[in-house]
């Protein structure tokens, strides 16, 4: 039976969409698969590490029929990778194995039974459902996930906090030293909810997502979450625990203010971060009126010193910070300019971003 037949690059490019959660290495020799299931002329690609399940359903040419096995996964990517973009190819099923063609090239794979394929167990009850544009979504995880802790003790800190209420959609990330917080309106109201999406449930959005207008539809369940865009339905457990409550952390009635542009501070930062030691990632900032002087020194006694001028008549300020915090917040703000605001050189400072009230970040500083 012919499964399927198209061109190199629609293939792969469905392929793709559904294999970045497998692991080159599992437990379960099976999770290294692709779950192939054909119904008619529709075909349907799932793949799962037990946490996550993506599947994926396509309409490429092939004999009509039903049929389902499950291949490697990376295999058949690295295969497909290695033939033209234009070329057309086929899946042929014969006798337990699955046999690629494409011009005078053919690969016969080894698959293992589908029924063997541990899918992942949905929720009997799903919240109601409510959509944002994948867009808005995409930015708003771009805005807070260089936030999410990575191998934290505290679990429910590696990764981003959804609280959906009323018609406001919020994310947080934190990984205890800085806290990011990104919202976005719905269209609909929805009553309360709170989760928090794994560290790699991240990631894997981040990469799917695109920057079109078409919507994702998002469900919560107690102890999972579904996603659903562009015929690819995402699933995934959820951490369970307690994230702080961040609205005690983001500082309020901060009253020493600087607005400067976003790039010229950047750079600034940049430059010096060059002279600060590898383990040791510290900045001075000096704040004067009229000027910030941005500072730092190493082992080797070596020292930069970098000034902007700004528009500012608080507070003599003299605060650190590792570099590396602010860096990655500025970068992934796409506005001209950034409001920075300081209460003194003890407390954490709040950067947003001009007239917006839908970014904030919180850095604690650090001594220098």
């Amino acid at each position: 039976m012919i499964v399927l037949k198209a061109t190199q690059d629609k293939f792969l490019g469905v392929l793709q969409s559904v294999a970045g959660i497998v692991e080159r290495r599992h437990t379960l020799p099976i999770l290294a698969n692709v779950l192939i299931r054909k119904t008619g002329a529709q075909l349907q690609l799932t793949t799962s590490d037990l946490e996550i399940q993506i599947r994926t359903t396509a309409e490429l040419d092939g004999d009509e029929g039903d049929f389902t096995t499950t291949v490697g996964a990376r295999k058949l990517i690295d295969v497909l990778r290695s033939m033209p973009s234009d070329q057309t190819v086929s899946l042929e099923s014969a006798q337990n194995k699955l046999i690629l063609k494409g011009g005078k090239s053919r690969f016969t794979l080894q698959t293992l039974p589908a029924e063997d394929f541990p899918l992942v167990q949905e929720a009997a009850s799903f919240g109601p459902v409510f959509s944002v544009p994948q867009k808005v979504l995409k930015e708003l995880l771009n805005q807070v996930s260089f936030a999410m802790a990575v191998h934290d003790i505290r679990y429910y800190l590696n990764g981003i906090l959804f609280v959906a209420e009323g018609k406001q959609l919020s994310l947080v990330a934190t990984d205890g030293h800085r806290l990011a917080f990104s919202s976005a309106t719905l269209d609909v109201e929805v009553p309360k909810q709170e989760v928090i999406l794994p560290r790699k449930t991240v990631l894997e959005m981040q990469r799917l997502l695109n920057d079109k207008e078409g919507a994702i539809e998002m469900q919560f369940a107690g102890n999972q979450a579904k996603f659903s865009f562009e015929g690819m339905e995402f699933v995934t457990k959820l951490v369970e625990g307690k994230f702080p409550d961040y609205n005690r952390v983001i500082p309020k009635n901060h009253k020493n203010i600087i607005t400067l542009g976003r790039a010229p501070l950047l750079a600034s930062l940049q430059r010096t971060a060059i002279l600060t030691s590898e383990k040791f990632k510290g900045v001075r900032l000096n704040i004067e009126p009229g000027t910030l002087r941005v500072a730092s020194n190493n082992a080797e006694q070596e020292e930069a010193v970098d000034e902007l001028d700004i528009d500012y008549d608080g507070d003599a300020i003299e605060i650190g910070f590792n570099v590396t915090y602010l860096i990655d917040a500025l970068n992934n703000m796409n506005q001209d300019m950034v409001k920075i605001e300081l209460a003194d050189s003890n407390s954490s400072a709040l950067l947003t971003i001009p007239d917006n009230a839908a970014f904030k970040y919180v850095v604690m500083p650090m001594r220098i």
